[in-house]
């Protein structure tokens, strides 16, 4: 199964500023999660940015907010639990791309939320954490065994971009580089 532009979401989770300093490759994260929001606007991807409860944990982090469209609030940690999300998903999306934090908790579950529906689901392996090593890792294996597919940052843009003769090929490259 490989990704279509076409047909795929882009769902940013939860990459807020109070989160942040409890991960240990912070700047890492927000650069990979920053990689495929810049890809998919190239590329004309949807995409979906969330914020879990944001009064109490703070804004999306700059960088990222400055790439990605206004982020929808949520209370539950799956993006699936939140109205708004539901009906930011437009027409004909099949596969979905999850990159965010945290792994164990809002990824994983609203993983497992999109699965049950039918969607394809991708989660970018260098572009989600959890605070501690040990969640991220068996939220991962959980999330393979589920249904879900393991894909890094760097092959969710080439998969996007098909070939190397696509008229945005030259700059989804300098994304990698």
């Amino acid at each position: 199964m490989r990704l279509d532009p076409a047909t795929s979401l882009l769902c940013v989770i939860d990459v807020q500023e109070r989160l942040l300093p409890a991960l240990a490759d912070a700047d890492r994260l927000i650069a990979r999660c920053g990689r495929l929001a810049e890809a998919a606007r190239l590329l004309g991807v949807a995409t979906v940015l969330t914020e879990q409860y944001p009064k109490g944990l703070g804004p999306t982090a700059p960088p990222l907010a400055a790439v990605l469209p206004p982020a929808v609030p949520k209370m539950a940690f799956s993006c699936c639990g939140c109205e708004a999300f539901a009906g930011s998903i437009p027409a004909g999306v099949a596969s979905v791309v999850l990159c965010g934090l945290e792994t164990h908790v809002c990824v994983a579950q609203t993983a497992f939320d999109l699965l049950t529906r039918g969607y394809a689901v991708f989660v970018a392996v260098d572009a989600v954490a959890s605070r501690h090593a040990i969640d991220h890792d068996v939220a991962l294996r959980r999330l393979e065994s589920s249904g879900a597919i393991l894909i890094t940052t760097e092959a969710v843009l080439f998969e996007w971009c098909r070939t190397a003769e696509h008229p945005q090929f030259h700059a989804v490259r300098k994304l990698v580089l």
